[in-house]
């Protein structure tokens, strides 16, 4: 059964239909995108996800495990490869 998608206004004025509960809006996500970096390679979710945690640079995803980054909401297994590969560009890694 597919969800009804309501109307829904961002704060800063965007209209955007949605069926989920998810508050982010699609166009407030494309905007604020990186156009380069490890975070421009993730999906909107997932790099929410990160910013909103604090880990905007690969030193800080460095400090983590990947267990501890998948716990978060919004972090999906694709993620993790795109991640992965950004640290070993750098010759950083995941910490054990």
């Amino acid at each position: 059964m597919k969800a009804d998608k309501s109307l829904r206004v961002c704060e800063k004025g965007h209209k955007y239909y949605k069926s989920s509960d998810c508050t982010s809006c699609p166009i407030c996500n494309q905007e604020n995108r990186p156009d380069h970096g490890f975070l421009s390679k993730l999906s909107s979710p997932a790099r929410n996800t990160l910013v909103r945690e604090g880990i905007d640079t690969l030193q800080k995803l460095s400090k983590y495990t990947e267990k501890e980054i998948l716990k978060l909401h919004g972090i999906g297994p694709t993620s993790l490869p795109l991640m992965r590969s950004s640290l070993e560009e750098e010759g950083l890694s995941f910490k054990e």
